[in-house]
C-alpha cells in the first residue's frame, strides 16, 4: 500500500509504538506539525543517517500538544505507528514549506518470536552488569523494537533492525550484538572492582616455590 506522507527527517530511528518527544521550531516543521494537529493526519520520520536518506522511516501520530510558545515553537508528544519505504521523496512537498513522499507501507506482524528466551536471558545480564533496573515485558509481542534503544546499538544498527522484516530474524540480530557486547561489559566491571581494591589492605596466601 502506498500513501502521501509529510515528512520530518531525523537522525534517529523510531520503531512502532515508541513514544518521541519533539521541540518543533524549525519554520517549515511548525508548518508540518501545525496542519497534523488541524487536520488530524500522521507524518513521516524518514532515518537521516550520515548526511543521507537510506528509506526506511517511521509513521507518527502526534499524540499530545504540551506546549506552544508564542513565537510558534512547540512541544509534542508523538507515537510511532508503523514502517514505511520511502517511493518518492519531495523537498519541498508542492505548496508546503517541508518535505514530503509517497511512501509504501511494510507490514510488521505482532509476533513474539522464537528466540524470546534466550533474548531475555542476555538482557538480564546486561542490565544487571551494568546495574540498570529494567522491567522485561515477556508477554507483548515485538520485543526487539521495544528494547533496541536499550543495548547500545549505533543509529546505523538500529537502522538495520527496522529493516528487517520477521521478529525471529530482529531477535537473532540483537542476540549477535549482546554476544559482542556483553564480555566487554563484563571485563569492564572486573576491571572497575580492580581499581576499587587498589589501596586497599588485601589478605594474601603466601606463595610456595
Amino acid at each position: 500500500m502506498e500513501i502521501y506522507l509529510p515528512l520530518f527527517p531525523l537522525n534517529l530511528v523510531v520503531y512502532p509504538n515508541e513514544d518521541l518527544n519533539l521541540h518543533i521550531f524549525e519554520e517549515r516543521y511548525r508548518q508540518l506539525i501545525a496542519e497534523c494537529l488541524e487536520k488530524d493526519q500522521t507524518f513521516g520520520i524518514p532515518a537521516f543517517i550520515n548526511n543521507k536518506l537510506p528509506g526506511y522511516g517511521t509513521e507518527m501520530s502526534v499524540t499530545t500538544l504540551h506546549k506552544r510558545y508564542d513565537d510558534g515553537r512547540m512541544d509534542i508528544k508523538s507515537k510511532g505507528i508503523r514502517i514505511f519505504r520511502v517511493a518518492n521523496f519531495e523537498n519541498p512537498s508542492p505548496g508546503k514549506l517541508y518535505a514530503g513522499g509517497t511512501v509504501q507501507v511494510v507490514e510488521v506482524e505482532p509476533e513474539m518470536g522464537d528466540h524470546l528466551d534466550e533474548l531475555i536471558v542476555k538482557l538480564t545480564r546486561l542490565y544487571r552488569l551494568l546495574q540498570i533496573k529494567s522491567e522485561i515485558d515477556e508477554e507483548t509481542p515485538l520485543l526487539s523494537f521495544r528494547v533496541a534503544h536499550k543495548i547500545g546499538l549505533s543509529v546505523e544498527e538500529e537502522y538495520e533492525l527496522l529493516t528487517i522484516d520477521h521478529e525471529n530474524e530482529r531477535q537473532r540480530f540483537l542476540i549477535r550484538h549482546l554476544d559482542r557486547v556483553l564480555p566487554v561489559v563484563s571485563e569492564m566491571e572486573r576491571t572497575k572492582d580492580r581499581i576499587k581494591m587498589n589501596g586497599h589492605f588485601k589478605n594474601l596466601d603466601p606463595l610456595k616455590f
